[in-house]
């Protein structure tokens, strides 16, 4: 049976992840919010768990939803397996030195290069 929810626990304000940002900034805003209740730490393991798919909409939402019943075993678990699901929406830098890299192919005209 698991645990209620303490009643001393207020959900934090954090922004609702909708799947266009990163995801890993998303865990670690959540997890810091809910650590900042005065709770016990087997309290907050549960909670992190329990209370993640309130800080979700759109398609991150969904993507929740989707995750079939008992198959997560804690919150690592289960932000791993949310992370995996949106890396897309990391945002990749691109460095000076990888404008380097693009060439030109021998059979490639000039127009087709630049497009």
């Amino acid at each position: 049976m698991p645990n209620p929810i303490p009643k001393k626990f207020r959900m934090p304000e954090i922004p609702k992840y909708n799947g266009t940002t990163n995801p890993n900034d998303h865990v670690t805003s959540y997890t810091c919010s809910i650590k900042g209740n005065d709770l016990d730490d087997d309290e907050i393991v549960f909670v992190l768990l329990k209370t993640f798919g309130e800080t979700l909409s759109k398609g991150a939402m969904i993507w929740y939803h989707n995750v079939p019943p008992n198959c997560i075993d804690s919150f690592t678990m289960l932000a791993d397996s949310f992370v995996k699901a949106h890396t897309g929406s990391i945002k990749v830098e691109t460095r000076k030195s990888d404008v380097f890299k693009v060439k030109q192919r021998d059979n490639e005209i000039l127009r087709e290069f630049v497009s």
